[in-house]
């Protein structure tokens, strides 16, 4: 009697235990769940170009997130564990992040990401147009070779197609992308100059048509007029 109540119990506290480890697992995974989503919802945020709502939380430490160090490829980030993170194209773009720099990210415990920049690479600067292809992308082609570049460098300088645009390059790297530093002149300022000045040039020539058209005009009647004068003083 005694061992089946024994045995009974036993059972019982194996069932329990069986249970509280089911509800154990099922809170981690909802824990892990919540923390995908909110990364995911963060990722979303950060290639959208959007900031989060609310105050950032201070970072006093990397214990305060877990840290990633990787290099910026021109878009994004490639991290030592060797995924990929995409970096919000504005922070890249007025910072000016070219190819080869290091950077560290810090992905806090709500999903935020934040960037700092910890190894820039050596840069080097040029001097090239703006161009723009039929799909609309457009590359700065400097010392006959085409440059991509952010899309939010473009916007941020207002830049067109024709404009001449100083960039920075990585010095050592064979780079296929550039960060635009400022535009140097606009595409239509030259136009406008080389027009003025044609349309005063112009202008003298047309000036100097009509002035000769309406002597010759008047050549006749001058001639007239002299011998007129000429008789009545006779």
């Amino acid at each position: 009697m005694a061992k089946k109540e024994t045995k009974k119990k036993t059972e019982k506290e194996t069932n329990q235990e069986d249970q509280e480890k089911k509800i154990q697992s099922l809170r981690e995974m909802i824990s892990n769940a919540e923390k995908t989503i909110q990364g995911a919802k963060a990722m979303l945020l950060q290639l959208e170009g959007k900031k989060k709502s609310g105050r950032k939380k201070k970072i006093n430490s990397d214990e305060d997130g877990k840290v990633i160090q990787g290099t910026f490829d021109g878009q994004i980030m490639i991290g030592e564990d060797g995924k990929q993170y995409p970096v919000p194209a504005n922070y890249a773009s007025k910072s000016k992040l070219v190819e080869g720099d290091m950077l560290k990210l810090t992905i806090l415990d709500d999903g935020s990401f934040i960037y700092k920049q910890i190894g820039p690479v050596e840069r080097r600067h040029a001097i090239g147009i703006a161009n723009q292809d039929e799909d609309g992308n457009y590359c700065i082609v400097a010392e006959g070779k085409p440059y991509q570049v952010l899309l939010a460098s473009i916007t941020y300088f207002k830049v067109e197609p024709g404009d001449e645009v100083s960039i920075v390059t990585s010095r050592d790297i064979e780079s296929s992308w550039a960060a635009i530093e400022n535009v140097l002149q606009k595409s239509g300022e030259e136009n406008n100059k080389t027009k003025s000045r044609k349309n005063i040039t112009e202008l003298k020539e047309e000036n100097k048509e009509d002035t000769m058209s309406v002597i010759d005009e008047w050549a006749p009647d001058i001639e007239s007029i002299e011998k007129e004068i000429k008789a009545d003083r006779v």
